[in-house]
């Protein structure tokens, strides 16, 4: 009986929300000069840019 989960959302948003959720993106950015490797501001740009490549 569980949730019927889809591959990937439509929205970048959303895709970065679960990778939150599942511990892969920090909650909130650290504003590094230079961005770490878990941060959500390039998650969701990361995101974005996977989403335009896909459609």
């Amino acid at each position: 009986m569980g949730k019927k989960d889809k591959k990937q959302p439509d929205d970048p948003r959303a895709v970065v929300r679960k990778l939150m959720k599942a511990g892969k993106v920090k909650k909130k950015c650290c504003r590094s000069s230079s961005r770490c490797k878990k941060c959500p501001v390039l998650a969701l740009k990361r995101a974005k840019t996977d989403l335009a490549k896909a459609a």
